[in-house]
C-alpha cells in the first residue's frame, strides 16, 4: 500500500535522494509520485503559492518537472491528481501524495527506480520571500486598520483585530511579489468594520503599513516553518519572532529563514468598489 509522501521543503531542503513510487498519466503528460521529496505542491483547496520546478535524474536521464501539485489515491485504487481531487486535503480514505508533473515519462521511470529530485533554487527562494512577504502585510494591514472596528472580529497572530481573516477571499503568491483580495462587502458592515473610514483615509493606512513593514525588515527577525510531522499532510505554522511577539500562522507554503533576506517589503492599496487590492512587492537583501 502506497504511504504518505514525506517532504523536506519545511527545512528549506532543495536536493533529495528518493524513490519512485508510481507513475499516472494525465492529460498529454505524466505525474510521477516519489516517496520523500523536497518540492513543494500547489495545494488543491487553496492555491496561494505555486508548485515547485525543477528536475529528476534517474541514472543519466534527466526528466524536467513542470510543476509540483497534490496527489491522492483512495483506498480504492484510485488515483487522483491537483483539481481533480474530489476531497479537502487530509480527508479520511485516501492517501496523500506530492506529484511530479513531467512532459514525457521515459522508461527509467518505474516503481523502485532510483532518482535525485532537485528544486529550482532561485524560483523557490522568490516564492518564499513573496509567501513570507504576504503574511507581514497582512499582520501589518490589521495593525493599520485596527481602529476601524467597531466589534471585536477576533484576533489575529499578534492580537489585533482581524481583518485578514474576515475579509480575504483571494491570495496569490509570485516570486517576490503577493496580491490580496479583500470583500469589503454588507457583512463585514454587519460585523463592526467602517468601510467608510478606510475608503477616506487609505493612503494614511499604507504608509502606517509600509512604515510597520520597514520597521520588522530593521529587526532581522527570525523566520522558520514548525511541522508536527514529516508528510505533507501533516500540519505545518510559520513562525516569525517579530519585535512584538511570535507570530504563528498555519500555512503550507516556504518561507525565509530570516527577514534579513530582505532589503525592503512595500505594499500599495487600491479600492475597486466593494473590493480593497493589497499588492505586496520585495527587494530582495
Amino acid at each position: 500500500m502506497t504511504s504518505a509522501t514525506i517532504v523536506s521543503f519545511p527545512a528549506g531542503s532543495l536536493v533529495e535522494t528518493a524513490h519512485v513510487v508510481g507513475v499516472h498519466a494525465v492529460g498529454d503528460g505524466a505525474v510521477v509520485v516519489l516517496d520523500r521529496t523536497p518540492f513543494h505542491p500547489v495545494d488543491h483547496t487553496w492555491p496561494d503559492q505555486p508548485g515547485d520546478r525543477g528536475a529528476l535524474r534517474i541514472d543519466d536521464v534527466e526528466v524536467v518537472v513542470t510543476e509540483a501539485v497534490m496527489a491522492a489515491v483512495s483506498d480504492e485504487g484510485v488515483v487522483a491528481v491537483g483539481a481533480d481531487i474530489p476531497v479537502k486535503r487530509g480527508a479520511e480514505g485516501w492517501t496523500w501524495l506530492v506529484g511530479h508533473r513531467v512532459d514525457a515519462a521515459p522508461s527509467v521511470l518505474t516503481p523502485g527506480a532510483a532518482a535525485e529530485a532537485t528544486v529550482d533554487a532561485e524560483r523557490r527562494a522568490g516564492l518564499s520571500r513573496g509567501h513570507t512577504a504576504c503574511h507581514l502585510a497582512s499582520l501589518a494591514l490589521d495593525l493599520a486598520l485596527a481602529d476601524l472596528w467597531r466589534k471585536d472580529p477576533g484576533s489575529d497572530a499578534l492580537g489585533t483585530p482581524d481583518f485578514e481573516s474576515r475579509a480575504n477571499q483571494t491570495s496569490f503568491i509570485h516570486p517576490d511579489r503577493s496580491v490580496d483580495e479583500y470583500r469589503l462587502g454588507k457583512s463585514l458592515r454587519k460585523a463592526g468594520f467602517d468601510t467608510e473610514g478606510l475608503a477616506a483615509s487609505l493612503a494614511e493606512r499604507e504608509e502606517r503599513i509600509n512604515a510597520q513593514l520597514a520597521a520588522w525588515v530593521a529587526s532581522a527577525a527570525t523566520s522558520r516553518i514548525d511541522v508536527e510531522g514529516e508528510t505533507i499532510v501533516d500540519r505545518r505554522r510559520w513562525v516569525c519572532d517579530l519585535p512584538e511577539g511570535t507570530a504563528t500562522i498555519l500555512c503550507g507554503g516556504t518561507h525565509v529563514a530570516s527577514l534579513a533576506e530582505f532589503a525592503s517589503i512595500r505594499v500599495t492599496l487600491e479600492l475597486a468598489e466593494q473590493l480593497l487590492v493589497m499588492r505586496t512587492d520585495v527587494v530582495p537583501a
